[in-house]
This record gives structure tokens, C-alpha cells and sequence, in this order.
């Protein structure tokens, strides 16, 4: 069976704690769940370290933007990232070894590639990277079943996240 993912928008860090707790506490691996938002703390020094205190400046700098440390530090392979037009952005999860990916091929180039890599349609990519652009949190969750993009669709909606939408997934 294919993984699906279900994405959808936080308007705030404190939406989108919210959210990333429901995940946790409904169950969701920390493998599956995946955060973008904006390097707004100034940790853009660290995007330039490459030594292996890049995810704990990340971590840093997200704390100082207002994320806690908690929330980010359950999520795997977090780390900074400067993309074409949007700016420094921190990733934690799946979206991270995208991300990076895409950079590192020069081929895609823009979040919204990087998106559309992922298997979402080019037209909800494009409004996502405006969304991040604009100081919104983008959080998805990376599932095999139905019964969890239900699940993980319901977390979304109770927390009022905006855009929500599920997808099928090229594999990271």
C-alpha cells in the first residue's frame, strides 16, 4: 500500500504544539510526523555550521522563535534550511530528508518542489510555500492506513488547523 500523508496549516506556534502533542498522545511515530515553519529566531548561523551541533542551533533558534523545545525535540532530523524564495526554514521529520534532497539536486529548487515531490498536487504546494512564506506552520503526518489519516485529519480539525488535505506520498 502506498503512504498517504495529511497536511495542514498552523497559524501559530501554539496551534501547532497543540497539534503535535494530539499527534503524540493519538500515537503517531516521531518518525512520521514532520514541522515547517520559519527561521524566524535568526538561527540562520547555524544553516551555515556544518558540524554536528546543527540540530541542537535548530532546536535553539526555534525556542527562541517561540516553539518549544519539547515539541520539536520528540521529532526526528531536525535542522535548517535556506530555500529559494521563501528564506530559513527549520524541518523536522520526513519533510527534512525532502528538503535537503531537493536542495542538494538544484532540480527543484522552491518548497513548493520539494512539495510536489512528495505527491502533492502543484496547485496545494504552491499555496502551502505561500503560506510558510507568510509565518505559518506547516505539520504533516506520513501514515500507511485509513483509519490513521482519519485520525490524523480529526487532530488537525479539532485543533482548527487551516488547509487540511491528505495525499498520496512518493517515498522519502
Amino acid at each position: 500500500m502506498a503512504a498517504k500523508a495529511v497536511f495542514g496549516i498552523a497559524k501559530s506556534e501554539e496551534q501547532a504544539t497543540r497539534i503535535v502533542n494530539a499527534l503524540k498522545e493519538a500515537g503517531f511515530s516521531n518518525d512520521d510526523v514532520s514541522v515547517l515553519l520559519p527561521d524566524r529566531a535568526g538561527s540562520r548561523d547555524f544553516a551555515h555550521e556544518h558540524h554536528t551541533k546543527a540540530p541542537e542551533g535548530a532546536a535553539a533558534g526555534a525556542v527562541a522563535g517561540g516553539v518549544t523545545a519539547g515539541v520539536l525535540g520528540w521529532l526526528v532530523g531536525i535542522g535548517t534550511i535556506a530555500i529559494p524564495g521563501v528564506g530559513p526554514l527549520i524541518a523536522a521529520g520526513p519533510i527534512m530528508a525532502a528538503l535537503s534532497g531537493a536542495a542538494a539536486g538544484g532540480a527543484v529548487g522552491t518548497l513548493a518542489g520539494a512539495l510536489v515531490g512528495m505527491g502533492i498536487p502543484e496547485y496545494e504546494a504552491k499555496q502551502y510555500e505561500g503560506k510558510v512564506k507568510n509565518g505559518n506552520i506547516l505539520i504533516s503526518v506520513h501514515t500507511e492506513d485509513s483509519k490513521e489519516r482519519n485520525a490524523a485529519k480529526e487532530i488537525f480539525d479539532r485543533a482548527h488547523a487551516e488547509d487540511v488535505s491528505s495525499t498520496g506520498e512518493a517515498r522519502v
